[in-house]
């Protein structure tokens, strides 16, 4: 299993202890037996409270027990890979110019 991120990595999904609320950005009331995902690669704030982002954004962030966190958060990694898998499947080649072409191409 790939090591949880440390807070701080942006563009790297974290697996953290949910805050009992975020006020202003921290937190705030201390932590929850609850684990979060933060996404930013999906849009994601780790500043934002849980009742103020989208129910897409709720989805991926949970909450889940600290097992079913590390499976759901190695399971999100995965996808994101996924993602970046098709994205290089799908961009066109770029052709390398052979050495005639090259020369064709110089100026006389």
């Amino acid at each position: 299993m790939r090591a949880i991120s440390a807070p701080g990595q942006d563009r790297t999904p974290v697996l953290r202890r949910q805050p009992a609320r975020v006020v202003n950005g921290e937190p705030e009331g201390g932590y929850t037996d609850a684990y979060e995902i933060i996404c930013r690669d999906c849009g994601d704030d780790p500043g934002d409270d849980y009742r103020d982002i989208p129910p897409r954004l709720q989805h991926i962030r949970g909450p889940y027990w600290l097992t079913t966190g590390a499976a759901q958060y190695e399971a999100h990694l995965e996808w994101h890979e996924e993602q970046q898998l098709a994205k290089a499947r799908l961009a066109p080649a770029v052709a390398m110019p052979t050495a005639r072409s090259a020369a064709l191409s110089l100026p006389c």
